[in-house]
């Protein structure tokens, strides 16, 4: 009797333990694949998550070096203009009183209260100094009274001016002792 071609040899005969073996190891493949599928799911993930928080990062520092920016131009038109207010106060106080009513002295006025109040809108404020304490990071000293002990501002020479949180110009003072009236 010969043997046909069609018949089977022993290690291919399906049995139900080869079938549980085959089976086995190809959940054991899957598994794996699954598991580094997961993995590089999880990569790629946190690869975005990094993405979208760098780009917010950008973002707001952006912005806020546009804030800066504006605020670092408009400190600088504003600090411009202060001079010129002082200049307007000192012409309008200097003023003879027969001239203080005229026409051309009211539409001085209006231009140095527009002013005002234009650098007020802004958050221009003046910095108050008569018989304060001395700070040296608002005031400059120029003028000092003879025999004084006390660090008290006793005259003002020039205004100064704060923008929001920051100073625009200090107060040029004399320094001396406490004026009586402060007392």
């Amino acid at each position: 009797m010969r043997k046909s071609s069609a018949a089977k040899e022993p290690a291919d005969i399906e049995t139900p333990e080869n079938l549980e073996q085959d089976e086995s190891t190809v959940n054991e493949q899957l598994r794996a694949e699954i598991e580094k599928l997961k993995a590089e799911r999880d990569q790629f993930e946190d690869q975005a998550k990094r993405a979208l928080a760098d780009s917010a990062n950008i973002r707001r520092r952006a912005e806020q070096d546009q804030m800066k920016a504006r605020e670092i131009a408009t400190r600088g038109m504003l600090s411009q203009l202060v001079p010129i207010v002082d200049e307007l106060k000192r012409g309008l106080a200097s003023m003879p009183e027969d001239d203080k009513n005229s026409p051309w002295a009211q539409g001085v006025q209006l231009i140095e209260k527009k002013l005002t109040a234009l650098l007020e809108r802004e958050g221009v404020a003046p910095i108050e100094a008569l018989g304060k304490p001395f700070d040296p990071a608002v005031h400059e000293a120029v003028a000092t009274e003879e025999g004084s002990k006390d660090n008290v501002v006793v005259e003002v020479y020039q205004t100064g001016y704060r923008h929001g949180q920051g100073l625009l110009r200090p107060a040029v003072v004399k320094v001396g002792d406490k004026p009586d009236f402060q007392a």
